[in-house]
């Protein structure tokens, strides 16, 4: 199932950097979610599977950004 975003989310894929995640692609019970994503960098769209997507921080939620999760565009927490 292909499913769009009614609004884009905020998101990092691990190893790409920070970009706009407009679509879902969900295959099923057996796969990760698959994250449709337009970098920010480049404007390369990417499919990255559920483990390798964070949303990125936002301080009005109290969404702290994971320091494990680091890219070489979003540096060190």
């Amino acid at each position: 199932m292909f499913t769009q975003l009614d609004s884009p989310l905020p998101v990092t894929v691990l190893e790409k950097g920070n970009g706009l995640a407009f679509a879902v692609i969900d295959y099923g019970l057996e796969h990760n979610l698959i994250w449709v994503t337009a970098l920010d960098s480049s404007g390369e769209i990417w499919c990255a599977p559920n483990p390798r997507v964070r949303m990125q921080a936002n301080w009005t939620a109290g969404r702290q950004k994971d320091a494990t999760f680091d890219t070489p565009e979003t540096g060190p927490a």
